[in-house]
């Protein structure tokens, strides 16, 4: 997590509408479900589409960064269409191009000009010329910013003024203030990480003839970065003769979410189903997700029916600007298109709002007599409701790729048919100057034609596979922690799986990556992978593994040279090294020997900590150093700030040492499992004595005034330690429950914000249902009534419910920390 990098997308997330529903795996969703998104197509962080509201025909379809990717169905009943699915995405001319349109120069200063700088008659003769953007990186283009100010004039001329309300395209980084002809238009705070759109209440004095943009740019510390534009939104002339189908239902399990509409005479029923099914690796990294479809007549009568599916090849770009190339061919006995950019720069992107623009997105279908043409996103459905084109190749941008699944006559009895859709991105990261392959293309001779036929062909098996591990998913949860608590596991469960990739090391070792999704963009950032673990130490301890393999080889190889564990491996996807600015010592050594010890409880096995003894002997030193009573240092919540002498810090610490001594013990080592185990022991009543503040413990050492959420001390109980007697856990509890907000218990006792999966934490720490619930039961309520919506944020504010910052992280795998808890004290009792 960064302290710096989250500011960078705040005000983008904003305005990122994404919407999650709710839904037991083996029942009808109850009318009142609700959660911030829907997931679609979930595999990785750049195959990832949703839903962005709670209806699937009211908006577009997005990426989970909120831009637009969008995914068009229209069933077409008796000769009367229906739309079901999406909508035509926003489109806009542009009046004056951003650079990613158009490079462009401007006139700019770095230190504070005269008064009337902004206005059309002021003197700039003495100002530089330079190109945009104004960034702190080396670009190639674009001019290079690393003062604190920055002043830009740009002149443009108008033929005839906009007749639309006009848009302003803005990247900052950070404060902004804008000006048209001297009229403030926009005032931004903070970073927004690239360009985004802001709505102008008026035109700012536009004129036709010549007109002044200019911009005051503050960089208040960490990246700078300013660039902007002028667009109007032009008008929705959606086929008037398409109806909006209504929709009727709507529920989510762990690998699929279902709709339902009434389409006329007509009910359908769509599923969109992703795969990840976590004990199945070979079905995991299978880079298919299907779309099916089930008509039936709602009355007596037969009709005739076809459905239309509309896939964007903006699932292939960064950004809607590139140029595309879609083909359109049949391979394997099965129907095909492909798109993607034409320039395919592989691997040549990094960072947080990135999406992919190399390699192909993919539409697959059995023969069906099914029709696939490709189109403008622009004339999609209109060339559907007039006659479906027969363009097989199209080379442009915003391009559709256009499916008609003819269904003949429709009766009381259901008929089904899918499509698949795919991804090949060739090369996935880059690992310490390696390129490697996705895991599904391990095998020699592997190709995208070859799995999509193969997806289609298994399209049964595979859709038992999801209900059954659906079925599981929730049940365990329902077993371990209630209902409301059962609904949250199922919500994180696609969400924390898609922010990873799945690759095999140079060396054949499992690598499975994280995204630092909207908080840095790091990748495989080990304060993410601890909250993370609880999922996968439940389902495949293997995926644990492939999260800290990394990190080890990174110590053992001899690149990361100091007494701790690394932050990161890099920034998304290039893990070359770590990126992030400043080391975390105690947090990221307690982690990686905490979550080590977890997979060797859960396997029963200590093999995995015996491959890596010497590195983890090395950190459990500077534990046993450094971690009792920890300098400022920054820890997993560094967005709350440096602290020193963190309680909460302190115990991650302690909870390491006993936990090195407990696999000292597996491994036959008595004088280190002795020697570690008083150790704990011994900081643990220190701990007690030092932070005891009477009804409670405090946030920092000392100070009776504070408090915290001590979710560390989880693990205590997890792996069987017995380093805390029951007595801290009761009067814990007791003062959390008595210090809730309407919206979960705050993370500590600076702020009123929280963690939600910390706070899963805390609650799995109760001693009974009753106290667990009552610390879960707020977080379910948050996902209800939030009026933030977007991808499940793990951030939010206690008090009204909003997501103060991050969305779509792995991080709600934490959720299932009371599911592995359960199952490892019935290993134990065993």
């Amino acid at each position: 997590m960064n302290i710096y990098n989250y500011f960078a997308n705040r005000a983008k997330r904003t305005l990122h509408v994404l919407v999650f529903a709710l839904a037991a795996t083996t029942g009808t969703v109850s009318a009142q479900d609700r959660a911030p998104a829907y997931p679609l197509i979930t595999h990785t962080p750049y195959l990832s589409v949703w839903s962005p509201t709670d209806k699937l025909n009211e908006s577009a379809t997005m990426h989970w960064t909120g831009s637009p990717q969008s995914l068009i169905g229209v069933l077409k009943a008796d000769g009367q269409y229906y739309r079901f699915m999406g909508m035509a995405a926003a489109r806009y001319k542009t009046i004056l191009p951003a650079a990613d349109e158009q490079p462009y120069s401007c006139k700019y200063v770095f230190e504070k000009p005269a008064d009337d700088w902004e206005k059309p008659e002021f003197n700039d003769n003495s100002w530089k010329t330079g190109s945009a953007p104004f960034s702190d990186a080396i670009r190639t283009i674009g001019t290079h910013w690393t003062s604190k100010e920055l002043y830009v004039r740009r002149t443009f001329t108008l033929s005839e003024l906009p007749v639309l309300p006009l848009i302003l395209r803005l990247y900052h980084d950070d404060d902004a203030e804008v000006f048209i002809n001297g009229k403030k238009v926009s005032s931004q705070s903070g970073a927004n990480g690239d360009l985004q759109m802001f709505p102008l209440k008026d035109n700012g004095n536009l004129k036709v003839g010549e007109n002044v943009l200019a911009i005051h740019c503050t960089n208040t510390g960490g990246l700078a970065a300013l660039d902007a534009g002028l667009s109007v939104q032009l008008e929705d002339k959606t086929n008037e003769n398409i109806k909006v189908a209504r929709q009727t239902n709507v529920q989510v399990t762990a690998t699929q979410t279902i709709y339902n509409f009434n389409c006329g005479p007509v009910k359908l029923k769509v599923t969109f189903s992703s795969p990840l099914i976590l004990t199945d690796i070979k079905t995991l990294v299978t880079p298919v997700s299907y779309i099916s479809y089930e008509v039936q007549s709602s009355d007596s009568k037969t009709h005739a029916v076809d459905i239309y599916q509309g896939v964007s090849t903006d699932l292939a770009v960064n950004k809607p600007t590139q140029q595309v190339k879609a083909t359109a061919y049949t391979s394997n006995g099965i129907q095909i298109m492909k798109a993607g950019t034409t320039e395919q720069p592989v691997l040549e992107k990094k960072g947080d709002d990135v999406r992919i623009d190399w390699g192909y997105v993919y539409v697959a279908s059995p023969t069906y007599n099914a029709k696939q043409y490709i189109s403008t996103q622009d004339n999609a459905l209109d060339s559907y409701a007039l006659s479906p084109g027969a363009l097989s190749t199209l080379t442009g941008k915003q391009l559709m790729l256009n499916t008609m699944l003819p269904f003949g006559r429709v009766g009381s009895a259901a008929t089904e048919k899918h499509i698949a859709i795919g991804y090949d991105e060739d090369y996935s990261v880059q690992y310490f100057k390696t390129n490697l392959r996705p895991l599904w293309k391990e095998a020699k001779g592997t190709t995208i034609e070859g799995v999509l036929s193969s997806s289609l062909k298994n399209y049964a098996a595979v859709i038992a596979k999801c209900k059954a591990t659906d079925t599981k998913i929730y049940n365990d949860a329902l077993k371990a922690g209630g209902e409301k608590y059962a609904k949250l596991c199922v919500l994180a469960y696609r969400q924390s799986i898609a922010a990873h990739q799945l690759v095999k090391s140079p060396k054949g070792e499992l690598l499975f990556l994280s995204k630092e999704n909207f908080s840095n963009g790091s990748i495989n950032t080990v304060d993410v992978t601890y909250p993370s673990a609880p999922l996968y130490l439940t389902y495949n301890p293997e995926l644990l593994k492939g999260m800290l393999n990394g990190i080890f080889y990174y110590s053992e190889s001899g690149k990361w040279t100091k007494p701790f564990a690394a932050h990161d491996l890099g920034t998304y996807p290039i893990a070359n090294g770590q990126t992030y600015g400043e080391d975390m010592p105690v947090e990221e050594c307690g982690n990686m020997v905490i979550l080590t010890a977890a997979i060797v409880a859960a396997e029963n096995n200590p093999a995995y900590a015996k491959k890596h003894w010497a590195t983890l002997t090395k950190w459990t030193h500077f534990l046993a150093e450094a971690g009792f009573d920890p300098s400022n240092q920054l820890c997993t919540d560094d967005f709350a700030g440096h602290l020193a002498r963190n309680a909460n810090l302190s115990v991650k610490a302690i909870v390491a040492i006993g936990a090195y001594a407990k696999m000292a013990a597996m491994m036959g080592d008595a004088p280190a499992a002795k020697k570690y185990r008083e150790m704990a022991a011994v900081m643990a009543a220190k701990w007690m004595e030092k932070d005891d503040a009477g009804d409670h413990y405090g946030l920092v050492f000392e100070n009776p005034k504070t408090w915290s959420q001590k979710y560390n001390m989880v693990w205590d109980k997890v792996l069987g330690l017995k380093l805390f007697p029951a007595g801290v856990y009761e009067k814990e509890m007791k003062y959390y429950l008595s210090h809730q907000e309407e919206y979960g218990l705050p993370l500590d006792s600076r702020k009123t914000y929280t963690k939600s999966d910390w706070i899963i934490w805390t609650a799995s720490m109760a001693n009974s249902r009753k106290d667990f619930e009552g610390l879960v039961n707020p977080v379910y309520k948050y996902v209800q009534e939030t009026s933030s919506r977007v991808p499940l944020s793990d951030w939010h504010e206690t008090t009204n419910g909003k997501m103060v910052g991050f969305q779509a992280r792995s991080v709600v795998g934490g959720y299932y920390m009371k599911v592995f808890k359960d199952k490892m004290a019935a290993k134990r009792a065993k």
